[in-house]
């Protein structure tokens, strides 16, 4: 399977934010996420690092 967890990063620490993503789409200022059961979320923020081999994306969250 080619889905990875995306994470946030606050405080130096990861967290869980979704499990199983198949599509990160840029939309409007935001990253619209999708996972392979269909659930949806969207965040601002930027990715700043992306492991392929781990399956793991990072996000930072944009100051809201």
């Amino acid at each position: 399977m080619c889905e990875a967890n995306v994470y946030l990063l606050k405080d130096g620490k990861e967290e869980l934010f979704l499990e199983g993503v198949d599509k990160i789409e840029p939309d409007d200022g935001e990253l619209r996420l999708t996972s392979l059961y269909g659930e949806q979320k969207s965040i601002k923020g930027t990715i700043t690092r992306l492991s392929l081999v781990d399956h793991r994306v990072i996000i930072e969250q944009a100051d809201k």
